[in-house]
């Protein structure tokens, strides 16, 4: 320590100075030195004192030494130990903890220190900043720091991180560092930075911290690897756990796929390590935070197809099949299983078809049963088991069929041990938590399920040699009712809550099945004694639920059986209960500890054997019946008879309002057969009306050429004498043009009368349509309309048409002949005959000709 009296400037001889003293001594030595040594002096004297001295060298010291941070900059070794005196200050270290417990404002100096350094946000950039130095002892030094500040002051120095320009980025670049100090503490470093902060781990995953992640995982040995696997896997959770967009992007980045080398187990199992079990257990957890059931429906379905298409759900059933395996890691695999199974189909049907190791081969499923009925397994292990059996059921009727046909008689098979022979076996086993256990795995092969609940009702038991079999359903009321084999048990609560859950699922929503229970004459004055009667406090439980089954029994009545209808069973219960009181018994359920225990989650998870009471499912039941049951009974038979009345008038307008929906689809396919119909004829009006046109000029070259005919024809003088004949030619080719014209105008008229009929339908339609119908057809009977006046248009512009393109063909025809006679004439005559070019030629020079003389004549 001689240093420090060097750079105080006093020998260690006489008195000495309080630490206070050579603390501000210091702190001044830091502040007024403009020599760079002097200043390192002082801060490494600072540093020494700082551990034994924490509240002094805080109090005095910390200002000047983020001055040194800011102005030293250039000196990585000052930098370093300013670093490591802040580190010490903030620190809450167990072994260093003053003995003096005198401040009862502040109970942890790393608190209080933590608040004054991150008072100035800028202090925080400044370390964000020197973490980009290269230099090992200011990079690694400024990391610990960090973390420190956030296992402190976790929220306000994630929000200082996040408002930093690239301070995620920066932090992210250590693990890319290849010293391995300062990439493992920077590991440790963002699993406090990512802690409950939604915004800062998808910055943190978008930032490549996936990939660098699953890299290092492999690089350290997978599941063999060491703590630095462990920190990995913590991270990744941190980044996954109730972020549904950090999930997406895992799946989407294809990184599942990457997941399935860490279960790749050998066949030798024996020796694992704890590092080893840790690690496959954080594996574990990761895959189940991608299928958890408070995921989005889509987002887990889609991490479930993903599991089993690249083989991770087959290597999770090769480890839950594997021996040596320790049985945490077993526990945690089965509950993995269930919840990358859960609501799958694919992946249901792939578990329903493996078979365990042993010869003969057994179906996995009668494996996991047979350690759930067996008392002498671990309790976590028999809730795994429950658990994974429950997934494999949820909403697979599949399944749900395939477990109860193993109960019919027609199935049994008796050289093997069934599922449904294990749970019966269960269910009726002197141990009440396998009774538990296997009346609510039964409850779920019923789950919304009417076809096995009827077919459940076939089930017969052998109870005893020399005695008929019983029904399952009566052998359940049977144990129910004997209260003295249950007291002789453990726990006659459990095994009561456990059938009586098994009942209300099995008969609710049957009507069949609630016969068959009331069938049998002593069930119901079971139920109303058990309501009735005075119990202590664990017992107001089953007295609850029996106010539940028989509630059932009158919800879903459908009054087959005399004696217990559903008004002689409120009766009853007025009578013997009281209406009053059966809905406070019922009411007990739902208040219930437990109960609001297991409606959180589907996972059983129970502190204790004994605390295992409710089912998941069966809460959604009872939520569901409560309200009914309770309004059922309470009502009169006068507000029950207007109930049916008004569900009658309902049911009638139900029906009315489908016949109306079918009219006004058959309705509007007849809208759409006149709409193709009006179609066709507008194109058919659109090609008339081209040919029209067409027609037209051609008629209007028929003219012309008929006038140039004309013109020749004036200067013949034989044409005179054959007028006559040639005009009473034409007047035939009229009279039989207008033939022609009446047969056209037929047609048009049976056009229009087709056309009348749709608008006639069209107006039919529109009566009983609705308005938007109306509309449509009134569009449509418009169009028609239009169509109509384009058509008497079209008629009398092709009438027209039709006329002056006949007396032109006429008039052609008969020129042609005249000028054939008259060449005929002029040959006989002598006459040489030219052809028409010449004679056009020759006509238009005796044209000119007779224009010169006239013009030689006018002068």
């Amino acid at each position: 320590m001689n240093y420090i009296w060097e750079v105080v400037g006093r020998q260690p001889t006489g008195q000495q100075p309080s630490g206070a003293e050579t603390i501000q001594k210091l702190c001044d030595r830091m502040a007024s030195s403009t020599l760079l040594e002097d200043r390192r002096d002082a801060v490494r004297a600072i540093k020494s004192l700082s551990k034994k001295y924490r509240v002094e060298v805080g109090t005095m010291a910390m200002d000047h030494l983020l001055r040194i941070l800011q102005s030293d900059r250039t000196d990585t070794e000052i930098l370093g130990y300013a670093l490591d005196t802040l580190y010490n200050i903030v620190c809450s270290d167990e072994e260093e903890e003053p003995e003096e417990n005198q401040q009862k404002q502040e109970d942890d100096l790393g608190a209080r220190f933590t608040e004054e350094f991150i008072g100035e946000p800028d202090n925080i950039t400044l370390l964000l900043t020197l973490l980009e130095e290269f230099d090992f002892h200011v990079r690694w030094r400024g990391v610990k720091l960090l973390t420190v500040l956030l296992k402190s002051q976790c929220a306000p120095v994630q929000s200082i991180v996040l408002v930093s320009p690239m301070g995620v980025s920066r932090l992210m670049d250590l693990l890319a560092d290849s010293r391995e100090v300062i990439r493992n503490d920077g590991l440790l470093l963002l699993q406090q930075l990512t802690k409950g902060n939604t915004a800062i781990q998808k910055i943190v995953a978008f930032e490549n911290a996936f990939e660098r992640l699953l890299e290092i995982i492999t690089e350290e040995g997978s599941s063999d690897g060491g703590i630095v696997v462990e920190d990995c896997l913590l991270l990744l959770l941190n980044l996954l756990k109730n972020n549904s967009s950090n999930q997406n992007f895992l799946k989407e980045g294809s990184y599942i796929q990457k997941m399935k080398p860490w279960f790749e187990v050998g066949d030798d199992n024996s020796g694992w390590s704890a590092q080893k079990v840790t690690n496959l257990h954080l594996m574990l957890q990761l895959v189940r935070v991608m299928v958890s059931p408070v995921n989005s429906p889509g987002a887990t379905a889609s991490c479930q197809k993903a599991m089993f298409q690249c083989g991770l759900l087959q290597q999770l059933c090769t480890i839950l099949m594997a021996t040596g395996v320790p049985a945490d890691i077993l526990t945690e695999t089965i509950n993995t299983v269930s919840e990358v199974i859960r609501g799958s189909e694919v992946n249901q049907d792939y578990f329903a078809s493996v078979n365990a190791p042993s010869n003969p081969p057994r179906p996995a499923i009668v494996v996991l049963l047979m350690s759930m009925v067996n008392e002498r397994q671990p309790f976590v292990l028999r809730c795994a088991v429950l658990y994974c059996f429950q997934c494999f059921l949820y909403k697979n009727h599949k399944g749900q069929g395939e477990i109860v046909a193993t109960l019919l008689p027609s199935t049994i098979d008796a050289s093997s041990i069934s599922a449904g022979q294990l749970l019966c076996g269960g269910l009726f086993s002197a141990d009440s938590l396998s009774n538990w256990c296997a009346a609510v795995a039964l409850a779920h092969a019923l789950q919304d399920n009417l076809t096995q609940k009827e077919q459940l009702l076939r089930v017969q038991l052998a109870t005893s040699l020399g005695k008929p079999p019983v029904s399952l359903l009566q052998q359940c009321t049977n144990s129910l009712s004997q209260g003295d084999k249950l007291e002789r048990r453990g726990s006659r609560v459990q095994t009561k809550v456990g059938l009586l859950m098994l009942l209300c699922t099995w008969i609710s929503n049957c009507p069949i099945a609630v016969m068959h229970f009331l069938h049998n004459q002593d069930n119901v004055p079971f139920l109303t004694g058990q309501i009735s009667e005075n119990l202590g406090e664990d017992e107001r439980l089953v007295q609850g639920l029996c106010a539940l089954l028989l509630g059932i029994c009158i919800y879903y009545n459908d009054n087959s059986l005399e004696n217990y209808t559903k008004e002689k069973l409120k009766q009853l219960i007025e009578k013997r209960i009281g209406k009053e009181n059966f809905v406070e018994k019922l009411g007990f359920i739902s208040k219930h500890e437990l109960y609001s225990r297991a409606a959180q989650k589907p996972q059983p998870a129970f502190s204790a054997p004994e605390h295992m009471l409710f089912d998941h499912e069966f809460t959604k039941l009872i939520k569901e019946l409560e309200g009914m049951i309770t309004k059922a009974v309470l009502k009169s038979s006068e507000e029950e008879k207007k109930e049916e009345e008004v569900k009658k008038t309902l049911e009638q307008h139900d029906s009315i309002v489908t016949q109306y929906k079918e009219l006004i689809r058959e309705q509007d396919c007849q809208i759409n057969e006149l709409k193709e119909q009006v179609a066709s004829l507008t194109s058919q009006s659109e090609t008339l009306q081209s040919t029209v046109t067409q027609q037209f000029s051609q008629m209007q070259q028929h003219k012309d050429q008929y006038n140039i005919l004309k013109l020749k024809l004036g200067k013949d003088g034989h044409v005179n004498s054959l007028q006559t004949e040639e005009q009473s030619r034409l007047r035939k080719k009229l009279e039989e043009l207008q033939r022609q014209n009446q047969l056209l105008q037929t047609q048009l008229t049976e056009r229009d009368s087709l056309m009348t009929s749709l608008v006639c339908v069209c107006v039919c339609v529109c009566a009983s349509e609705s308005e938007l119908m109306e509309k449509e057809l009134s569009s449509a009977t418009s169009s028609a309309a239009v169509m109509q006046t384009e058509k008497s248009k079209l008629q009398q512009e092709l009438q027209e048409s039709k006329k002056e393109q006949d007396d032109l063909l006429m008039l052609l025809a008969d020129q042609d002949q005249k000028i054939l006679s008259l060449k005929h004439r002029l040959q006989d005559l002598g006459e040489t005959i030219e052809d028409e070019d010449d004679l056009d030629a020759r006509d238009q020079f005796d044209d000119d000709d007779d224009d010169e003389e006239e013009e030689e004549c006018d002068e």
